[in-house]
């Protein structure tokens, strides 16, 4: 019903910038919420960022201050700007979309080298 296209993953050094985007296309008629969730090897899937319908914003404590989540509701995307980038924010970085159920995005990589 709700397909995700994620783009802007990469690998940058560490203090980089980076800018992911999503964009959600099928059936979109009241998206609840968009987000970012993450992944590292050997971990569990943490969330990152994440808005709501009423642009409501929610971070993770280990991004605050650097990473900065907004949408572009006529295009149905949502972006994640990654400022001062770490190791430690090295993962797989899924979309998400929230309408009556929660969609995934298949995930792009994000490698900060040190």
């Amino acid at each position: 019903q709700v397909q995700l296209v994620e783009s802007g993953g990469g690998l940058v050094q560490d203090g980089g910038s980076l800018r992911l985007s999503c964009v959600a296309s099928g059936t979109i008629f009241a998206i609840a919420a968009m987000g970012w969730y993450r992944q590292a090897p050997g971990k569990q899937r943490e969330l990152v960022a994440t808005v709501t319908s009423a642009r409501t914003t929610n971070y993770s404590d280990s991004v605050k201050g650097r990473f900065t989540i907004s949408r572009d509701t006529a295009k149905n995307t949502v972006y994640l700007q990654m400022n001062s980038l770490k190791p430690e924010d090295t993962a797989v970085y899924y979309c998400y979309v929230k309408q009556i159920v929660a969609y995934w995005g298949q995930g792009t990589q994000v490698t900060v080298s040190s």
